[in-house]
């Protein structure tokens, strides 16, 4: 019976991967990938370990997630040792408890090993602090995968707008303008201070500043593309912070 580790690169930077992860590697047979884990990481893996790219690609190719789970339960029943990696962190939107309990069906010893999660780095690398004291006392963190009012949305954006928190935003690129309206009318004041930040740990990384009205088009006049994370609340003005 072999194992599957489930392995969290963080934001893009391979420098940013904890040891933990790292070593996972270096011991691996199989190694299971996405689309936003650094390259350098990969090349922890040993000489003739088996790399599968399961990419899932906005609007592109993309593999099912039932597909992901029976590779990792075969190989690991196979006797290999498999690592599944994953940019930031497995559980936060990185469906690794849909993977952990699909393993723990097939009797597969797992394990965790924390990413850090892009939606604290990406903001932190950018300079922005997603609480401050005086400012803010917490944030909020929710995927943006689909619109508000689409069938499979279950945010109250209502809530959100009146939360008090930071807002962030993963996986909302396409849907920003949607949101930020939402937003907006529901009583979220049109003057917040927002920002997106895109490829936050890479050498390409950028980000766009300006307000929660207008923060949508800013974004999209500058091309920003996935992966980015959107900040909504006072402490995307860091200028203005106290």
């Amino acid at each position: 019976m072999g194992t599957v580790t489930l392995v969290g690169a963080g934001p893009g930077d391979p420098g940013l991967m904890t040891v933990a992860g790292r070593e996972a590697l270096l011991a691996a047979d199989v190694v299971v990938t996405d689309r936003l884990v650094p390259l350098e990481a990969l090349r922890l893996a040993p000489a003739g370990s088996l790399v599968v790219d399961v990419a899932k690609i906005p609007r592109g190719p993309s593999t099912p997630q039932e597909e992901i789970n029976r590779l990792l339960v075969e190989h690991a029943l196979a006797g290999r040792t498999v690592v599944r990696l994953k940019g930031g962190d497995p559980f936060v939107f990185g469906r690794g408890g849909e993977e952990l309990v699909a393993c723990a069906k097939a009797g597969v010893p797992t394990r965790l090993v924390p990413g850090v999660s892009s939606a604290i780095s990406a903001p932190g690398l950018a300079g922005i602090p997603v609480t401050h004291r005086g400012v803010t006392q917490g944030f909020t963190v929710v995927s943006g995968h689909v619109p508000p009012g689409h069938p499979e949305s279950t945010l109250d954006y209502a809530a959100l707008a009146a939360s008090g928190t930071t807002l962030v935003v993963l996986m909302g690129v396409r849907t920003l303008s949607a949101i930020t309206d939402a937003l907006v009318a529901a009583g979220l004041p049109p003057h917040t201070p927002a920002a997106v930040v895109a490829d936050a740990g890479l050498p390409s990384q950028r980000d766009v500043r300006g307000t929660v009205d207008a923060i949508a088009e800013l974004a999209e006049s500058a091309g920003i593309g996935a992966p980015a994370v959107a900040v909504i609340g006072a402490v995307a003005d860091v200028d203005g912070l106290p």
